[in-house]
């Protein structure tokens, strides 16, 4: 196989503060680096680094439309148990800014659980419990 992974996942954001403290003050990443001379920041749950990059406040600033747009449509993380996602669910809906889609909710037949939401910098995020 001629590739072994992702290195990094690489977002525009609409706010670089905004979006860099969604990660590392809600869910607790760990900033692992910032230029803001590009600018951009880097940040890690220790398994997943995505790099954040602001997008030209000069140009017109398009939102993402997860139908219409080609690229990401959203970003899947995994939680370990049914308590770690609602206690992050909870987190999130309270947080300045967080667009929630939906709460904690079984996938299809369940016994899977996830919530939607897009963070104040106009990702849109997804918070799995895989159920096994």
């Amino acid at each position: 196989m001629p590739t072994i992974g992702i290195n990094h996942l690489g977002l525009t954001v609409r706010d670089l503060d905004q979006t860099t403290s969604f990660f590392s003050d809600c869910l607790g990443w760990e900033l692992l680096a910032r230029d803001d001379s590009y600018p951009r920041s880097t940040v890690s749950d220790g398994t997943c680094r995505l790099t954040l990059w602001q997008a030209d406040k000069t140009q017109p600033i398009t939102d993402f439309n997860r139908k219409t747009n080609i690229g990401l449509h959203h970003l899947a993380l995994e939680v370990p148990s049914r308590d770690a996602l609602d206690e992050l669910a909870a987190k999130v809906r309270n947080w300045p800014g967080v667009q929630m889609e939906f709460n904690p909710e079984p996938m299809g037949a369940g016994p899977r659980m996830h919530a939607m939401f897009s963070e104040p910098g106009g990702i849109r995020l997804e918070i799995i419990w895989p159920a096994g």
